[in-house]
C-alpha cells in the first residue's frame, strides 16, 4: 500500500511539474511576442510571484529593443535629409559647372569671353571643393572620427591665420578693416581647427557687409575665458533668426540670393564643442552683427 501511495505521489509530481513548466513555457512564449510584436507587456505578468523577476528582465530586453529602433530610425531620417540636403548643395555648383564647359566648347567664342569663362568654371570648381571639403569635415566631427585636443596657443597667431585667407576679399569688396591685436593671450585652442571657425565668421562678414562697410576684431579677456568678437556693419539678422542659423544647412529667406552653403555657422559650432568653447551671437536686423567665439584661459 504504501508503495502504491508513494508511486501516486510521484506520478502527480511528475504531472505537476510538466504542467507548471508548461504553463511557465507558456508565459515566457506570450512574453517574447509581446517584444516581437512591439506590444506592451501586460502589468499582470509583472505581478505573478517569482515569473515577474524574468518578466521585468524582458521588459527591460523590449525597452532596450525600441531604444535602439528608435536610435537607428532617427539616424536614417538623417542620413536622408543629408543626402537631400548635399545634393541639392552640389546641383548648383555642378551645374554652372556643365554651362560653362559648353560654353568653352563654342569655337566661335572671342579670346576676352572665353577668359571670363574660364574664371567662372575656376570659381565653381573652387566653391565644390569647398562644398565637399566642409560635408567631410561635418561629417567626420558628427561621427567622432576627428578627434582633437586643445593646446596652450597665442590666440592673436590664430586670428592672423584667418585673416590671412580672407583678407584678399576683405580689401577687393573696399570694406574697412580694424583689429585690436595688440596683447596676446594663450588660450586653449586648436590653432588650425578654430581659425576654421574665424574664417567661416569673417567670410560670412564679408558676405554680407555692403562696400564701404565695416568688419572689427576685438577680445575680451574675463576670468575663465576670452571673448573674441567678429562685429560688422552687414545686414543683420532678424530676432526670430538668431537659433536657426547655427543649424545644419539653414539659409535665410533674404540671403537666399547671396552665395552660400548653410553648413559654416553649424561647423564652427561642432569645431569650438570639441574644445569646449562656445558661439554667440547679437544683431538687429539692418544694423550689422557681433559673432563672439569664447574659449578657455590657459592657468597662468
Amino acid at each position: 500500500m504504501a508503495i502504491f501511495i508513494l508511486s501516486l505521489l510521484l506520478c502527480l509530481t511528475i504531472l505537476f511539474a510538466l504542467s507548471y513548466n508548461r504553463k511557465t513555457y507558456q508565459r515566457i512564449n506570450r512574453l517574447l511576442d509581446c517584444v516581437l510584436n512591439r506590444e506592451e507587456i501586460p502589468c499582470s505578468s509583472l505581478r505573478e510571484g517569482n515569473f515577474s523577476a524574468l518578466a521585468g528582465k524582458i521588459e527591460r530586453i523590449q525597452n532596450v529593443l525600441e531604444k535602439q529602433v528608435s536610435l537607428a530610425q532617427e539616424e536614417k531620417e538623417q542620413v536622408k535629409s543629408l543626402v537631400s540636403n548635399m545634393s541639392h548643395q552640389l546641383k548648383t555648383p555642378l551645374a554652372n559647372l556643365s554651362l560653362y564647359t559648353e560654353i568653352l566648347e563654342t569655337e566661335k567664342l572671342e579670346e576676352e569671353q572665353k577668359k571670363q569663362a574660364v574664371t567662372k568654371l575656376k570659381k565653381q570648381v573652387e566653391k565644390l571643393d569647398w562644398i565637399t571639403s566642409s560635408l567631410l569635415k561635418m561629417i567626420k566631427l558628427e561621427q567622432n572620427v576627428i578627434i582633437f585636443e586643445p593646446e596652450d596657443c597665442p590666440i592673436r597667431e590664430t586670428i592672423l591665420d584667418a585673416l590671412d585667407a580672407v583678407y584678399e576679399k576683405i580689401e577687393k569688396k573696399g570694406i574697412h578693416f580694424a583689429a585690436e591685436l595688440d596683447q596676446d593671450y594663450r588660450l586653449y585652442h586648436n590653432r588650425k581647427w578654430t581659425a576654421e571657425v574665424f574664417v567661416n565668421i569673417l567670410e560670412n562678414a564679408v558676405k554680407y557687409t555692403e562696400k564701404g562697410g565695416t568688419i572689427q576684431i576685438s577680445i575680451h579677456p574675463y576670468e575663465l575665458c576670452t571673448e573674441i568678437c567678429f562685429t560688422d556693419t552687414g545686414i543683420g539678422i532678424r530676432e526670430k533668426e538668431i537659433t536657426r542659423i547655427f543649424r545644419r544647412f539653414y539659409r535665410s529667406p533674404e540671403a537666399e540670393n547671396i552665395e552660400g552653403s548653410g553648413i559654416g555657422l553649424y561647423l564652427s559650432n561642432l569645431i569650438l564643442e570639441k574644445e569646449k568653447g562656445y558661439m554667440m551671437v547679437k544683431s538687429q536686423h539692418g544694423n550689422g552683427s557681433a559673432f563672439s567665439v569664447f574659449l578657455q584661459n590657459c592657468k597662468k
